[in-house]
């Protein structure tokens, strides 16, 4: 299944907007309430002062915009989680399967990352953090909040990771709540994030 979502979102533009239109208006439903609340709950229990980790609302859209677009273009080749021109950004912000988070430090945002949420209770994530500010510990810290949010909401929460990526593959190597569950086309992964008392298996050697 999710082969096949991939290749309709990389491929078919079109039928994966209505997948996602379709999703999110069911989401909005069933979900968004909750989602609220735990999202809510989460944050609260996750800052790391002097950065101030919360949603992304509409107003931040130019932030984000010039966030993404002062990274390296490397940083971006296995980033694509949307259109990342202002109106598109504007646009994500709208949508309530779609979980939109950032750090700021004095107001100014140095990371994004989000849950890609679906209605058969799974959903993905990702983040990205300025150039600047990495190697400070806004990882560790964004990652404890995605997979606190989806383990809450009773989600499975998974990432499809490219073995070529390796400052990626470098910095999951040492995750202890990875674990592979399958390899997909193109030299990709799919891993899913395990709490400690449930995790099922001892990570691959992701270089090989």
């Amino acid at each position: 299944m999710e082969q096949i979502l991939l290749f309709i979102k990389h491929n078919l533009g079109f039928i994966w907007s209505i997948i996602e239109s379709v999703n999110d208006i069911l989401f909005r439903i069933l979900y968004k309430k909750r989602l609220d609340r735990i999202t809510r709950q989460v944050f609260e229990e996750n800052q790391h002062h002097p950065v101030v980790f919360r949603r992304i609302s509409i107003a931040d859209s130019a932030g984000l915009y010039e966030l993404i677009k002062n990274q390296p273009a490397s940083d971006l080749t296995y980033f694509k989680p949307h259109s990342f021109e202002y109106k598109s950004i504007v646009r994500q912000t709208e949508k309530s399967s779609f979980l939109m988070m950032g750090a700021f430090n004095n107001d100014i945002m140095v990371g994004y990352f989000f849950l890609r949420l679906f209605v058969n209770r799974k959903c993905f994530v990702g983040r990205l953090i300025d150039k600047n500010y990495r190697g400070h510990g806004i990882g560790v810290t964004m990652n404890r909040i995605m997979y606190e949010i989806a383990w809450r909401m009773k989600f499975r929460c998974l990432s499809t990771i490219s073995r070529n990526n390796q400052a990626v593959m470098k910095a999951h190597s040492g995750n202890r709540h990875m674990s592979v569950i399958k390899e997909l086309k193109d030299d990709y992964l799919l891993v899913e994030f395990l709490p400690d008392n449930h995790t099922k298996c001892v990570i691959h050697d992701l270089y090989h």
